[in-house]
């Protein structure tokens, strides 16, 4: 049985939206409204210290969904760089997760976080916790393909470090959903020097995770590299 669980807040005033523009790194003013995506709030190194289901009902009023073991942290981040906006950040208690299409919803109704865990895991859906803050750049995540990342807004935090690698520079290692046996790797664990696992599960007698990796690191580590949905499965570096 997972111990994973989700905290969800409302973030709701006149300076809402432009306020989160400057933190996360999706374009808030584009983001659909009633449509979730998941995005991260970056530290000035360009690493991602909170990941974050967003989900923008208008532009006064936002829906967000973090994993609990963060939510103290990111509580007080908010009221931090927020203390001057006008805008409230409150506690709205623990959702539930489900796999739509491409992305994530939460409700209060009860669901298997266990399964779904396996089911993100299996659809590259990778998520950020406690345990691996600090540690990824949106892109290794492939976090643009997923429309987390906008790399023609305005500035955010670690922004200047996330645009000189998405325009100057390709990634060495990215995002791959792997299948192995033994027992389930820890989150951060690097199973060998050129793999580090960001999710993993129990899954048919092994594991299944979700793991920012070399390729060629792969297959010295012997482990079955599953396939990604489409729109995850392309190069993960800035079209020439």
């Amino acid at each position: 049985m997972s111990d994973l669980a989700f905290s969800s807040f409302t973030l709701i005033g006149a300076d809402a939206q432009k306020f989160l523009q400057g933190q996360v790194t999706l374009n808030t003013e584009a983001l659909a409204e009633n449509t979730t995506r998941y995005t991260a709030i970056c530290d000035l190194k360009g690493r991602i210290h909170f990941g974050l289901w967003l989900k923008k009902v208008n532009p006064e009023h936002f829906e967000i969904v973090t994993t609990a073991d963060q939510a103290d942290e990111f509580s007080k981040h908010i009221k931090k760089y927020g203390a001057f906006s006008k805008m409230k950040l409150e506690p709205a208690g623990s959702v539930f997760p489900a796999l739509l299409d491409d992305t994530t919803a939460f409700s209060a109704e009860i669901t298997d976080i266990t399964a779904w865990e396996v089911s993100a895991i299996q659809n590259g859906q990778a998520f950020i916790s406690q345990k691996t803050e600090g540690m990824f750049q949106p892109q290794e995540l492939r976090l643009h393909q997923r429309e987390g990342v906008h790399y023609d807004k305005g500035c955010y935090l670690g922004q200047e470090v996330i645009a000189r690698l998405w325009f100057k520079a390709k990634p060495k290692a990215w995002l791959h959903a792997i299948q192995g046996s033994g027992d389930v790797p820890a989150l951060g664990e690097q199973l060998n020097k050129g793999v580090q696992v960001v999710n993993s599960a129990a899954f048919e007698g092994g594991f299944i995770a979700l793991a920012v990796a070399r390729p060629d690191a792969l297959e010295e580590l012997g482990v079955t590299v599953l396939a990604m949905p489409e729109y995850l499965s392309g190069d993960v570096a800035r079209p020439a």
